[in-house]
Parts: structure tokens; sequence; C-alpha cells
């Protein structure tokens, strides 16, 4: 038997193979035999490298078809996948370069000096170019030099724990962590996710998310693979364009940005979205007012689930069920996912506690680093999220925060999420952001960093005195400050580590 990821997916493609696989928004169509084709021919190029066993592939890319094609040929051939974030410069796909150590790095051709540059000083002996296809020509030196191998490939033999990708946490705090997933890692959650969310025979995904990150690549793309189903291709997320194309589709996933933008969009109403079966939220907190308008938009409830690189998707709320607001959902199924205080003592419902998790989903450590994965267990084998929740009566969990955000003020643990709940349905504020910032006298000192509704006339004195009559003394922020947007990383996560260094000294 061969556990090769690739392998499970080629087993799942539709009979027609001359059906559809991949629509770009330029027109461009791509079949399942052409996938399957052009996978195999760039994989007959890495194996005519004669890399070492276990080598890495890096990709440094604009998302395409042909970036799909790069990542699923690494795989099938055996390598290890190693997708790098288009924003990141110079100084970062150093660090990168020299911690994972590819073998071969593929970037855009626009950036072919500087990349080389950084590869040949790190000891990357091979550096190809990759850029989206026009006119069915090929573009950059990886397709061309693909071009004239076979189009024919037998796909390598793997077992469930050989490595299938690293990818690199996004070391907000400290060094970024190189998360190591095994094919099994990706088969198991794949299709606990393929059941849990009910994929249907004919459903097409619109695919708007990047393919760096684990929620464009392996639970979107994943998903349509393992489905046999097409994905409409959108290089980025655009509200006109993502209006424009899912009268077509039946699924959509998304970061919360995306749901609030096209919330933003007058055109975007109940009629656009009659074909759709199902919206998904994941990879930063859903507010609970855009997820109420967009069912009062839409008639459509959005289903939030909950991830990390490290594990892939842990919980998610129900797709026949009740999905509620505000959470993440159950623990899906095969997956372990307690609530623990400091002191190892489990929750209970109501609690607040670190998140734990345990299920094949959860990866094989960090890239060189046995030490730091030895300190993310827990002696029963428990990965420790980092992420700080409760459950509830009904077994749905809740993201209280990040347990790095946690604020210690007076000896008093702050928990952000409570009081961003709180600030977030005041009138004219549109969104909040809670820190911690040092104070002389409490330790750290609750912050709150608010962005307002157009036109609306709110204050810092205005919005402490509400808090004061709803949420604990110690909990009211000691200074608000206000900012036209809260940054965010390509995800869509407000990056509160940012936040703190530009009030640390207010």
């Amino acid at each position: 038997m061969n556990d090769n990821l690739y392998a499970l997916f080629e087993s799942r493609f539709p009979a027609d193979r001359s059906a559809c696989c991949i629509e770009t928004h330029t027109g461009q169509y791509y079949s399942w035999n052409d996938l399957h084709h052009a996978t195999a021919k760039i994989a007959n190029l890495l194996t005519s490298l004669n890399l070492p066993a276990g080598s890495r592939i890096a990709a440094h890319v604009e998302k395409s078809p042909e970036a799909l094609m790069l990542y699923l040929a690494t795989i099938r051939a055996g390598y290890v996948y190693l997708p790098l974030n288009i924003a990141y410069r110079a100084a970062e796909i150093d660090y990168f370069l020299k911690d994972a150590e590819p073998a071969v790095i593929v970037c855009s051709p626009g950036n072919f000096g500087w990349v080389a540059q950084s590869a040949f000083k790190s000891g990357t002996r091979h550096v190809f170019t990759l850029g989206e296809a026009h006119n069915g020509k090929n573009s950059g030196s990886l397709l061309q030099r693909a071009a004239h191998h076979a189009d024919t490939f037998e796909t390598a033999v793997k077992q469930p724990d050989d490595l299938a990708a690293i990818l690199y946490t996004s070391g907000t705090t400290g060094r970024s962590k190189g998360a190591m997933l095994t094919h099994d890692n990706l088969a198991s959650n794949a299709k606990v996710l393929q059941d849990y969310w009910q994929w249907q025979p004919g459903d097409v995904l619109l695919h708007s998310l990047p393919l760096f990150h684990i929620h464009g690549l392996f639970v979107a793309a994943h998903g349509a693979l393992l489905n046999g189903s097409k994905m409409i291709f959108l290089p980025k997320f655009d509200s006109a364009d993502v209006i424009k194309y899912l009268p077509r589709s039946t699924l959509f996933m998304g970061v919360p940005t995306y749901y609030v933008r096209l919330l933003a969009d007058p055109s975007f109403n109940q009629e656009v979205c009659g074909n759709l079966r199902l919206f998904i939220s994941g990879s930063a907190p859903l507010l609970t007012e855009t997820f109420i308008d967009f069912r009062r938009r839409t008639g459509h409830t959005i289903l939030e689930r909950y991830g990390m690189t490290e594990t892939a998707m842990l919980t998610s709320n129900p797709y026949a069920g009740e999905r509620i607001g505000g959470t993440a959902g159950l623990p899906l199924p095969g997956v372990s996912v307690r609530v623990a205080k400091r002191d190892g003592v489990l929750c209970t419902a109501g609690g607040i506690g670190d998140i734990q998790v345990k299920g094949p989903n959860v990866f094989k450590g960090y890239w060189r680093m046995p030490g730091k994965t030895a300190e993310e267990f827990t002696p029963d084998g428990y990965f420790k999220t980092g992420d700080v929740g409760k459950f509830d009566a009904g077994g749905y969990l809740s993201i209280v925060g990040r347990s790095k955000d946690l604020i210690i003020s007076g000896g008093y643990n702050v928990y952000p999420k409570e009081i961003e709940s709180v600030i977030d349905e005041m009138a004219g504020v549109l969104e909040s952001a809670v820190i911690g910032i040092p104070h002389p006298e409490f330790g750290e000192a609750v912050t709150a960093v608010i962005v307002s509704r157009p036109n609306a006339k709110i204050s810092e004195a205005g919005i402490i005195a509400s808090l004061k009559t709803k949420i604990a003394n110690f909990k009211v922020p000691k200074r608000i400050f206000f900012l036209d947007d809260l940054p965010r990383n390509t995800m869509g996560k407000v990056q509160k580590n940012i936040l703190r260094e530009q009030y640390k000294n207010p």
C-alpha cells in the first residue's frame, strides 16, 4: 500500500478525467488529466536532479494552478514541500533557507536575482522560476525544463509517518519554527473534513485564499482534490470577482476579513448566494456581528472552525447541527481536545484554560528543534496549542485568546477576548484589540485599540465609563487609542505584537 498523499488524491479523481479540475479568472481550464500529466513532468524534473531522500523543495511564488501543481509534484516525487509567503523579503528568505536547507527553491521571475543570491549563500543549488502560464504557454524556467520530461510518473511510495511538508509558524514572538507535517497528518484531516462538511458530488469550490498557508492549501485545495471537485481559482480575494463567481460555486472558504468586505458591497445579496451550499470561516475569530449580519443578508449561516499550522483542523461547527456564532464548534472525529489549568487540572464547562490536543492530525514536531518540540507536549502526549479557551455545556469550544496575549494586571488574569467582545458591541465601534502594556504599578495595564465606525462620536472617556458598568474594574482599560485599521497578517489575524510595540510608551 502506498500512503503517499498524492496517491490518495489520484484515487479520488473523477471517472471522467477530461472534466475541468481548475478554472482560472482569465478563462483557462485545466482538466484532471492536465493536472496528472503536469505533476508527472515536474516530478520527473525534480527526480532528475538526483536530490537526497527527504529533500525540501521551497516555493516562493505567486498563486496559480501551476503553483498547486508544483506542490503536488513535490509530494508525488516523495520530497518535502516548503511554501513561503510571497511577501517575505531577503532577510526573511535568508533565515528560512538557512534553517530548512532546501535542495531547490522556486521563485517568481521578478524575484530571481535576490532569491538566487540568498539560495547560493545558503547552499541551495537549484533555483527555478515559476510564473502563471498565459495563453497556454509555460512561464518560467521550472515549466520550461519540465516540458522536456515524460508526462507519466510512478508516485513514490511513502509511509504514513514520512514528511510531506514543512510550514513555518508566523514567528510573531521569537524565532519562526518549521512545523513538520506527515502524509498521514494531512490525509487523515482531509478525510475527516470531507465527511464532516459533507462534501458532495458536483461541489465547486471558489478558491480565493493564498496557497502558502494551511487554510488555502491543506483545507481548501485538499478538500476539492479529495472530493474530485472543480476549483475556480482566483489569484487573490477581490469582492467583485468573488461575487461574480459565487453563483457558479457551491462552497466558499475565507478569513473573517473576506466576509466583512463582502458585506460592505451593496451587490452582495441572497440571490448571489443562491447556489451556495456552505460558507466556511477560519484563521482568525469571526465577529458575532459579522456572523449575524451575514445570515441576515444571505440566509446562510457561516460555519466557523479552528485549527493551526501544527495540527490542521481541530474543531468545527457542525454541518447539519447548530452553528453557534463566536464559537469554534465541536472537536472533530478522532481529535481529542481538552482545556486545562496551568497546574494540569482539567477545566469543567465554562472554565478558562489552555487548549491541548491529540490526534492523527497533530504534527511530527518542529524542524531540527527536538528540545522545543518536547516542551510543547504534555507527558501524556497532548500538544499545547498556546491558545486559551473554554467549553460550554454543549461541548462547543470558544477561543478566548493566545496564552502569550494573556494580560496579568495587578495579579489578576485578564483575557483580551472577553473585553473585546464587550467593546465590539458598543455603538460606534467597528472592532477592537485589547493588549497589555508595561505599567509600574500593575505590571501590565489593560489597553484597548479601537477602530470606530465612520462618523461615530465615541471617546476614550465615554468607552471607559461604559465599560465600568459592564465588567470588573480590573478588566477596564486604563487607556484607549483609536486607529483607522488594526494591523493584520496575510490571513487576517490581528498582529497584537505590533500594537504592543507601538503603545508600550504611551
